[in-house]
């Protein structure tokens, strides 16, 4: 029977909607924007598709919303190892299986913990637990930050044993995610074999800044399986025509989401106007309503008729969920979808993916679609 060791980071990803483009250090800030705690509700799809799947292995995690929380609703019995230094909150912390979540409010009519508690101390405490336990598997709900502490302790330990992420984050470049949180539950149950996988991190003060720059943090085993991100890769190309081309079919009246990344911002300065390198804007007839945009922001600047333009993630090929959460499964569902991208990136991606945190819509998505690659090209490729 297989022995994993669960650990939440509750509050990976609360920046993103609310256009921080993360949350370190930046917690109480984003609370303030309204940002609402994500990694919970994906803690728990990745758990019930692993209760479902293996429902005998046995779960140790951290206490309240650090795993233990999202095990109990997912069906399972956990061993608590440990609780966050704040032994206080970390009592208070307790979501009820009848709610399912937390408020991420200072002060919870229901009593749960205020977001914010834990810290990267917390997560690092509870992976030496778990390998103090012989796990067999460190499963991880975060980022980028997240799996870097992850495999510190590992990489410190100098043990063997795999990690594996589900992805929660603002920035997710490592390999060592699965797409989806049910492809982690997915992978958990199934995996046989491992192989070394990248840890990246990426500076979020120059990510703010529209300036991308990563960091290789390590090397860890990763379970062997399909439904593993890639590295995330810089691949260019000439965007100029493709620019070109799409400004020449840009229409009055209708409203375009703008997502972050080059070949984007390509189409923005051919449309002559200042975007945000790594947000979200709003254009509509010659001007941009909003730049750098919250996810309400955006909602509230949609028409009568809008599209939604984005561009793969090179080598890992997600349109939807890896730095663009500020557009919802809302605004995507009140509009038409542009994908855009060079031939070089768009050979070397393969398949397009969608992370929205709405599974239904992600399901609606699945199949071909029509990528603009120049001019007046465009190529066929497959949405998993």
């Amino acid at each position: 029977m297989r022995r994993i060791g669960f650990v939440v980071n509750p509050v990976a990803g609360m920046g993103g909607r609310v256009g921080l483009k993360g949350t370190d250090d930046l917690v109480d800030e984003a609370k303030q924007l309204g940002a609402e705690p994500r990694a919970p509700d994906r803690a728990r799809e990745a758990l019930a598709t692993l209760h479902t799947r293996a429902p005998d292995f046995a779960l140790v995690t951290w206490g309240g919303l650090m795993g233990e929380a999202a095990a109990i609703d997912a069906g399972f019995d956990p061993e608590v190892l440990g609780h966050p230094a704040d032994a206080e909150a970390a009592d208070s912390a307790r979501v009820s299986s009848e709610t399912g979540a937390s408020t991420g409010t200072d002060a919870p009519a229901d009593g749960t913990a205020p977001i914010g508690e834990t810290t990267a101390e917390d997560t690092r405490a509870a992976v030496h637990a778990f390998l103090d336990a012989g796990v067999d598997l460190v499963l991880f709900v975060g980022g980028d930050g997240t799996a870097v502490d992850v495999a510190d302790v590992v990489t410190e330990r100098d043990a063997d044993t795999p990690i594996l992420g589900v992805p929660a984050g603002v920035k997710v470049y490592s390999s060592v995610f699965a797409v989806t949180p049910r492809a982690a539950g997915r992978v958990a149950a199934d995996f046989d074999s491992t192989e070394p996988r990248e840890v990246n991190d990426l500076d979020e003060d120059a990510y703010r800044e529209g300036d991308v720059q990563t960091e290789l943090r390590g090397v860890v085993n990763v379970p062997v399986a399909e439904d593993l991100q890639s590295s995330k890769q810089t691949l260019g190309g000439d965007v100029q025509s493709l620019a070109a081309g799409f400004v020449d079919d840009v229409e009055a009246g209708v409203t375009y989401v703008l997502g972050p990344g080059g070949t984007v911002g390509a189409i923005e300065n051919t449309l002559g106007v200042d975007g945000s390198p790594l947000g979200v804007d709003v254009y509509r007839d010659g001007e941009l309503v909003v730049r750098d945009g919250t996810a309400s922001e955006v909602e509230a600047a949609l028409g009568d008729r809008n599209v939604v333009v984005v561009s793969p993630i090179g080598g890992q090929g997600f349109i939807f969920g890896r730095g663009n959460h500020q557009i919802t499964p809302a605004v995507v569902r009140r509009s038409d979808l542009q994908v855009v991208a060079s031939r070089n990136k768009l050979d070397s991606t393969g398949v397009l993916r969608v992370d929205t945190g709405d599974p239904e819509l992600d399901a609606d998505l699945a199949g071909w679609v029509r990528v603009r690659t120049g001019r007046f090209e465009e190529q066929l490729i497959q949405i998993v």
